[in-house]
């Protein structure tokens, strides 16, 4: 708390040490043929406020000395220009665009999806209303380059380029989602996709802004909880639908409202559901198979709540929000069963015991509550342009119900801050920062694999750009100091477990801490060399420490049915023994290179990138099992329920391969979109392929609009994914086909939509490579959901 004090103080000095002048400047917005362009929105660079052109493309904004415009249009090819207290009558002119131009917030420098260096997806307004699924993982999975782990259709987290867990940050509004997501593929992400406004996803490494944590992307979920625009008039929305596949019931609503530059804002959201329902598919289970029509403990129910006020002045923008979530999920896969003692039994009694023992099915229970805060200040003076700080506060609970009682308990408290000085220098435009992060995690119970842990981060970030005629050339440094800090008891690594249980007063505990130096450099140009055609480059080199799951790793982890071992450990006859030397940072240099058109009636992204990784972590098959008697033996001749050992490893792995899409505009009602992804992951010098790498993909989208009826068709072909690690399985590939049809309402003041979507029309059995359970949890079957949503 003294640094965000020591921040709080310097920010408030320099709020009162400025002061700005302000003029009035008028202007017209219109097309490539002169023609008024409406609604468009014009903002001032480095501050909040905006205004809208009017049914004449006309505007009027006051601005100070010296500033920048940025007028953006759906549609419309983004334009920024320079202005003074002198300029008046301005003229600007928009170019058309295949493709929707939106700013991305996860860019620090307020550039749209066009202009960003990086590949960067970005899916909002209709579009993200009409793909939104339960998880960040399935509404994401469409977009070239992601896919998700999918343990179930509650549990599934984006995978980008191959990378998942440690190496994917989720963010909201720029903060730490701080859930345990990335601690194991059972646990949900705690963003809510129903509630987004956009979500952005940033391919590659984001290490710059976001921490060691974003060595393979971003996805950042973008919320209106503290309003940064003035609000004078009441809005909302809401939203009804069902699902059929696990009859499913989903709420949702909205409303804001502001007066005199103070904003509120509220949205919650309900959802429950049951068990989904498949194609039929088989299960071996040693001798026994079994025929299933649904993935069995897949319910759901859910509720989040969220809150924000806000003040947005001339300058000044302050605000706060608070939101909460309350969830209980089935977590498919998660079988317990105890052991009895048949010596003596009656066959009847053998059947009755064999019975109890099939526990009632685990689930989760899911508490999160988070605060958030800002504080933005614009200065425009000679080189500081804004100075914002954004600060929050998690606490995150989960727990996992085993026959009615608490078998393990998961919590994260997590404190972060980001100061964010955007400035001027000569031709420099760019940000410095600073960001702070404290995480205090601790599990207690049977599945309590990865000890109690806190891990501290304090880092200083720089950003710059400068434009060269048609070139845009951008900079970036950060130098991040990466603290973890962990009691590991003789439970932890290896010792006899009669002796400990017997001797438990007496536990040894070993005080470890260990601090990392990680350096993240980057360089990228973006290239227009004609309107609405680009080329973007970029090198990077990002430097990773060890999360405490991949590092302190030591005990059962039931979910995925492993017994997981972090780098930490040597394993010693049938005992590991904690030994944590010459732990070596992960380093990755990555290379992108994208190809942009996005002007006329036909458009295209396609980016190549290629990863070089020094010391990659990844769980390895150590060909033992773990057996609660035996403890670590050799597979060969063990008890059938003895599971596979897997250890955490490092060695020199490589990712290269290619993403795109492209789209035509046949006719002014209809678009056809085409679409796919091929990722390459395997460890260098033959040493062999990584396990869980999705199978590359193929699509096609076919868009037409009937007035107020809109219609869509999407297919997708996932190929065979052959390319296994050591006692993986080869997945087999399928197609699905999924439908939309959304019809317009007119309804007076409120703008209603009625909409039916059909996933996996033809039933499709397709079951994904990059699941723990991919055998046990197939995708869903045939659904229909039928909804409304309305605006005003």
């Amino acid at each position: 708390m003294t640094k965000l004090t020591l921040i709080s103080s310097a920010l408030l000095s320099v709020l009162c040490s400025h002061s700005a002048l302000a003029a009035t400047v008028n202007g017209k917005v219109i097309d490539d043929k002169n023609q008024p362009i409406k609604n468009a929105t014009i903002h001032i660079h480095g501050k909040t406020q905006s205004v809208k052109s009017n049914e004449l493309g006309e505007f009027t904004i006051e601005v100070d000395t010296a500033s920048q415009l940025h007028i953006s249009k759906n549609n419309y090819i983004d334009s920024r220009i320079a202005v003074t207290d002198s300029s008046n009558n301005l003229s600007v002119s928009l170019k058309p665009t295949s493709v929707e131009t939106v700013v991305v917030y996860a860019s620090a420098l307020h550039k749209n999806s066009l202009e960003m260096i990086s590949p960067v997806s970005v899916l909002s307004g209709d579009e993200l209303r009409n793909k939104s699924k339960p998880t960040l993982g399935e509404t994401l999975k469409g977009l070239p380059g992601v896919n998700a782990s999918y343990f179930g259709p509650v549990s599934s987290s984006p995978i980008i380029r191959g990378l998942d867990g440690p190496r994917v940050k989720i963010t909201q509004n720029g903060l730490d989602s701080s859930d345990a997501s990335r601690i194991g593929p059972d646990h949900a992400t705690s963003s809510d996709s129903l509630a987004a406004e956009q979500i952005e996803v940033l391919r590659g490494p984001s290490t710059l802004l976001y921490g060691s944590g974003a060595i393979g992307g971003v996805v950042n979920v973008v919320d209106n909880r503290i309003p940064t625009s003035s609000m004078d008039t009441l809005t909302g929305a809401a939203e009804y639908s069902h699902d059929t596949v696990s009859n499913s019931n989903t709420v949702a609503a909205k409303l804001e409202t502001g007066n005199e530059g103070f904003n509120f804002h509220f949205d919650g959201t309900k959802r429950s559901g049951d068990d989904y329902q498949t194609p039929t598919f088989t299960i071996a289970d040693d001798d026994d198979v079994e025929i299933e029509n649904s993935v069995e403990n897949t319910f759901i129910d859910s509720e989040t709540l969220n809150f924000g006020s806000s003040y947005v002045g001339e300058h000044l923008t302050v605000g706060f929000s608070y939101g909460s979530i309350n969830t209980d999920y089935g977590i498919p896969g998660h079988e317990h069963h105890h052991e009895h003692d048949h010596e003596g039994e009656t066959e009847e009694e053998h059947a009755e015991h064999d019975d109890e023992a099939a526990e009632a099915p685990v689930y989760a229970h899911l508490e999160q509550d988070r605060w958030q805060g800002l504080v933005s200040y614009a200065l425009h003076n000679n080189w500081i342009e804004t100075i914002n700080l954004r600060v929050g506060y998690t606490d995150y609970f989960h727990q996992e119900i085993e026959d009615g009682a608490v078998g393990t308990t998961f919590t994260n408290q997590t404190t972060e801050a980001r100061l964010n000085v955007e400035h001027k220098f000569a031709d420099w435009h760019g940000m410095i920062g600073y960001h702070y992060s404290d995480s205090d995690y601790n599990a207690i119970g049977e599945e309590a694999f990865t000890p109690a842990s806190v891990t501290t981060t304090n880092a200083l970030y720089l950003l710059e750009e400068r434009e060269f005629g048609d070139v845009t050339v951008e900079l970036g440094a950060r130098v991040e100091d990466y603290k973890i800090e962990s009691q590991i008891s003789e439970a932890e690594h290896g010792h006899d477990h009669d002796e400990i249980e017997e001797d438990h007063d007496d536990e040894e505990t070993i005080g470890y801490s260990k601090s990392f130096t990680n350096l993240s450099v980057s360089a990228g140009a973006i290239w227009q060399y004609k309107p609405g055609h680009s080329i973007a480059t970029s090198i990077s080199h990002s430097e990773r420490a060890p999360l405490s799951a991949e590092l302190l790793s030591n005990g059962l982890h039931i979910a995925t049915g492993t017994y997981e071992l972090g780098l930490g450990y040597n394993i010693e006859g049938n005992e590991a023994h904690f030994e944590p030397e010459n732990i070596k940072q992960e380093t990755s240099t990555n290379l992108d290179l994208s190809l942009r058109r996005f002007s006329g009636d036909f458009g295209y992204t396609v980016n190549f990138f290629y990863n070089d990784i020094k010391n990659f972590y990844f769980q390895e098959n150590t060909g033992l099992v773990f057996d609660e008697e035996d403890g670590l033996e050799s597979a060969i001749g063990a008890h059938h329920d003895a599971v596979a050992v897997y250890q955490f490893n490092s060695k020199d792995a490589e990712l290269y391969g290619i993403e795109f899409d492209a789209h035509y505009q046949v006719t002014s009602n209809a678009m056809v979109k085409v679409f796919g992804d091929s990722t390459r992951v395997k460890l260098k010098d033959n040493a062999g392929n990584l396990p869980r790498i999705p199978a590359n993909k193929l699509g096609s989208e076919l868009q037409y609009d009937l007035g107020d009826l809109q219609l869509t068709l999407t297919g997708t072909h996932y190929f065979d994914q052959n390319d296994v690690a050591a006692f993986e399985t080869q997945t087999d590939g399928y197609t699905l086909f999924d439908a939309q049809a959304n019809y317009q309402l007119g309804l007076g003041a409120v703008d209603a939509q009625l909409y039916i979507n059909v996933d996996n029309i033809t039933d499709e059995l397709g079951f994904v490579h990059s699941s723990f359970i991919k055998d046990k949890a197939p995708l869903p079957g045939r659904n229909f959901r039928f909804g409304i949503r309305g605006y005003f």
